[in-house]
Parts: C-alpha cells; structure tokens; sequence
C-alpha cells in the first residue's frame, strides 16, 4: 500500500515580476542568471527569466527569495530524486 507523506505547506509570492519568495523548497537543484530549478512539496519548479538571483536561502526552513525579471514559473511532477541522482545520470 503507497504511504502518502505529509506535505508542508507550499506558496509563490512575486512583487511586480522583480522579486518574490518561494516556501516549500526542499533543494535548489540548480540556478543561473536565466533559470532557477528549485524541488519543493509540490514537484520541481522551473523559474525563467532575466538576470535572476538568489537573495536569501534558508533550505532548513523551506524558503528561498529570488530577484530579477521573472518570466515563467512551470512545475513538473517529477523530482530528481525519482530519476536518481546527477551523477548516475551523467554515466549512464
């Protein structure tokens, strides 16, 4: 029988498409000045946009503030963790 496990909260909050924080982040998977890949509660998150930087994390409360032009926010329901990790992946 699947265990569902018990989810914390999750949420995106953007202030005029410049800055904005993101809770429910379980890891920054990676992150330039055109993306931020964050896995959170809720499945991977993918951030695009315009010079893009991470102003504060704190992975031990499950937050991260990010600033820049925010273009697109797309959530896929697969996390890294499911596709094993980056080094597998690298020497298949």
């Amino acid at each position: 029988m699947e265990e569902k496990k018990n989810l914390k909260p999750h949420s995106i909050m953007w202030k005029d498409r410049k800055q904005g924080s993101v809770t429910g982040v379980t890891d920054v998977v990676s992150f330039d000045d055109g993306c931020v890949v964050l896995e959170t509660e809720q499945g991977m998150l993918t951030l695009k946009g315009k010079d893009m930087h991470v102003g504060r994390l704190l992975l031990d409360q499950g937050e991260v503030e990010l600033e820049g032009e925010i273009e697109s926010a797309v959530y896929s329901g697969q996390s890294p963790a499911k596709k094993g990790s980056m080094l597998k992946r690298m020497f298949r």
